[in-house]
């Protein structure tokens, strides 16, 4: 037995288990993402001819294996979404973007700094790499196939779901912060890159992830459904890959203008989702992006798992411990209540809205981008303990809760009168 023979079996099982299992979890306390994490770090325990994972050895392909399911992940999200993008019908998510996400920032670095005793912009980096949110590691709380209707998604759903659509690109100007931070610390402290961090990093790249993001969009929809020439009208050819052409397109151009590709990527699937929202190709281009999704996510968490198993946490603490846990049982719920406060929504939706706020993929993305330009002083395993233990204890907690509190809030929701809140 080589080991590519063992990569191949291995991939295949993992292929067949990600196509099987979410039905066979559908209505349990347990989700997909567990298995596969459970899985890693059993492989990892067994006596097979297998590398050990090291994302810090290795973090050229962490970052990259991160970065192209979160793309993937983010045109699946836009694509999703019925609801067209505006003030008041996305008040939900402007409230956790503009609200919770610098809260939850602020207060996770506050707790690295204190009971970690880090030095602020490893304290800082902590706080803005867990920001991100991804209920793609819990399905029962994001929004399902694109249907016709404008207004079959409920709250909940569709604001954890374009919550972690947008601020998936939003975190990354408080992750250059933390780098810029670590810089000048290196070089004696100076609040001279602050300025330049603000219009560049802050404005001039949210910006250009905007503007290209509705630029590639309204290219792509232009030339999936109105293109005179029949070969470029795709939609009526059917064919899903192309969503992953749309997505590649839209991050790399985003990134070569020097914006925010994550931001562009999602935009970009809601423009294309606005060309036609009733068209059927959208539901092809979705599932599509849907089953690539759960693939790479499948080899991420089982990778995760064998990490863990490695002992990926020796360098963890009971104080890094402790913080994690309390961004994921008090921080969030506490700032996403806040953000909430005279929203239209109904209590027990603020509640479950506030309390998944699922840390994941986003977050070992942007550690491992970090860590490429700045070593935080000698602190890369102590954060890659920390942010691997949280992203477990959100996947483990998240995972067992979700089936049965939002089945029990779509059960109440059903039987509401029409306008009561559920």
């Amino acid at each position: 037995m080589t080991f590519s023979d063992l990569v191949y079996a291995g991939l295949g099982v993992g292929a067949l288990a990600a196509a099987v299992l979410p039905r066979v979890v559908f209505t349990r306390p347990v989700s997909m993402p567990m298995v596969f994490l459970a899985a890693g770090v059993i492989a990892h325990l067994l006596p097979l001819p297998a590398a050990p994972v090291d994302p810090v050895g290795d973090r050229l392909w962490a970052e990259h294996l991160t970065e192209a399911c979160v793309i993937v992940s983010l045109m699946g999200a836009g694509l999703a979404i019925n609801r067209p993008m505006g003030l008041r019908s996305w008040a939900g998510t402007w409230r956790l973007l503009g609200i919770t996400m610098p809260l939850t920032i602020a207060v996770t670095a506050l707790l690295a700094w204190t009971l970690l005793d880090w030095p602020p912009a490893a304290a800082l980096l902590l706080g803005a790499v867990l920001a991100p949110t991804d209920p793609v590691l819990a399905s029962e709380v994001r929004v399902g196939e694109p249907t016709d209707s404008e207004d079959d998604e409920d709250e909940v759903r569709f604001t954890l779901t374009s919550e972690a659509g947008l601020n998936d690109g939003l975190a990354f100007p408080f992750v250059l912060a933390a780098v810029a931070l670590a810089a000048s610390a290196g070089a004696g402290w100076s609040a001279g890159w602050i300025g330049e961090w603000a219009l560049s990093d802050v404005l001039g790249k949210v910006a250009v992830g905007l503007v290209a993001g509705v630029a590639v969009g309204r290219l792509l929809g232009w030339m999936f459904f109105r293109a005179r020439p029949a070969a470029l009208r795709l939609s009526e050819h059917m064919e899903g890959f192309v969503a992953l052409g749309a997505t590649f397109l839209a991050y790399g151009v985003t990134e070569l203008l020097h914006g925010y590709g994550f931001l562009a990527v999602f935009v970009t699937a809601c423009t294309l989702r606005a060309a036609e929202r009733s068209h059927g190709y959208h539901k092809v281009l979705h599932e599509f992006t849907e089953q690539v999704e759960r693939l790479l996510t499948a080899f991420l968490l089982f990778l995760l798992g064998a990490y863990v198993a490695a002992g990926g946490l020796a360098a963890l603490t009971w104080q890094a411990a402790a913080v994690a846990l309390l961004l994921v049982l008090v921080v969030r719920p506490v700032t996403g209540w806040l953000a909430q406060l005279g929203f239209g929504a109904g209590p027990r939706e603020r509640v479950v809205t506030a309390v998944f706020g699922l840390r994941g993929i986003g977050s070992l993305y942007y550690l491992a981008y970090a860590l490429g330009h700045d070593d935080f002083g000698g602190l890369e395993r102590q954060l890659w303990a920390a942010v691997a233990f949280t992203v477990l204890a959100s996947v483990v907690l998240h995972g067992v809760a979700a089936t049965p509190v939002i089945g029990r809030l779509d059960r109440m929701r059903a039987r509401a009168a029409p306008g009561d809140p559920p």
